[in-house]
């Protein structure tokens, strides 16, 4: 066993400690073998060697499954080796067998943080505190010193959009990676990029606030209103008029009441109390 400060025997004893409360620090990789297990020995070189490598970029985490049966089954492990990755005290991703040194420096490239990501998180505060300038210098510096970060794309996308260049933001959006296209900040995005579309040739806010006055059956006017209030973070105030829209003419855009709620779900998330309360009145209304 290497002596290395990267690499730990894991324990029932210090496995709370070590792997489950460590993951929340940084990735834990769990490497279940066995004396008698060839491609376990076979394995463990490749592992140690990568742990050395990233330099405490993860902990590698070894359990001897004939000495700690009980974690091999509390971990479902039927094969060895197995190899977990755990972060925030959950199994994130898998591997079992032998992998090559490729394959399993893939495989750890998908979960480790990189060197780039604190000046993707840069360019997303200056994003969100609307200095797009330094906005775009951080983004062009993150894609010249780490141009195969898996954020660029969305990156971009948040960028064009905060600019009002809204065609080029849904261009982009359109070009994701495939593995993004569920990505829950994806559907945020597509959302608020649709409300941004749907108000582009309306009239002012103040103008639509009184034609809806003048007349609560002005479909066109509420939905609009309602856009503009999404885009200045006026969640609840949105959905009032996109609840209504669904209570008075759901073939109003193809029920783009009812759309524009669940628009708004994504961009506040699925566990946001006024997605919840909204969900339930929604459904009411429909039926």
């Amino acid at each position: 066993m290497s002596h290395s400060p990267h690499i730990v025997v894991a324990t029932a004893a210090n496995f709370q400690s070590i792997v489950l409360e460590g993951s929340y620090r940084r990735p834990v990789l769990v490497d279940f073998w066995a004396d008698w297990c060839a491609p376990c020995r076979m394995l463990m070189p490749i592992l140690a060697k990568l742990a050395d490598e990233y330099q405490g970029r993860f902990l590698l985490a070894k359990v001897n499954t004939d000495e700690e049966q009980a974690l091999a089954f509390q971990f479902g492990i039927r094969s060895l080796p197995t190899v977990q990755l755990l972060r925030n005290g959950q199994v994130v991703d898998h591997f079992m067998g032998a992998l090559p040194e490729s394959q399993v420096r893939a495989f750890l490239e998908k979960h480790l943080p990189r060197a780039s990501d604190g000046l993707i998180e840069r360019v997303q505060d200056a994003i969100s505190a609307g200095d797009l300038a330094s906005a775009r210098a951080l983004f062009e510096r993150a894609r010249r010193e780490d141009p195969d970060h898996k954020r660029l794309p969305l990156i971009e996308v948040q960028l064009l959009a905060a600019s009002g260049e809204i065609d080029q933001a849904q261009a982009a959006i359109g070009r994701l990676p495939l593995e993004l296209t569920n990505d829950p900040e994806v559907a945020a995005l597509r959302g608020q990029l649709n409300f941004a579309q749907a108000i582009r040739q309306a009239p002012g806010e103040t103008e639509l606030a009184v034609r809806l006055s003048a007349n609560p059956q002005d479909s066109e006017a509420r939905y609009q209103l309602a856009a503009y209030q999404v885009l200045r973070g006026d969640y609840e105030g949105a959905l009032e008029h996109l609840l209504e829209l669904v209570r008075r003419d759901r073939a109003y855009g193809e029920d783009a009441g009812r759309k524009g709620m669940i628009a708004i779900f994504d961009i506040l998330g699925s566990g946001h109390e006024l997605a919840a309360r909204y969900r339930a009145r929604m459904m009411s209304a429909l039926y």
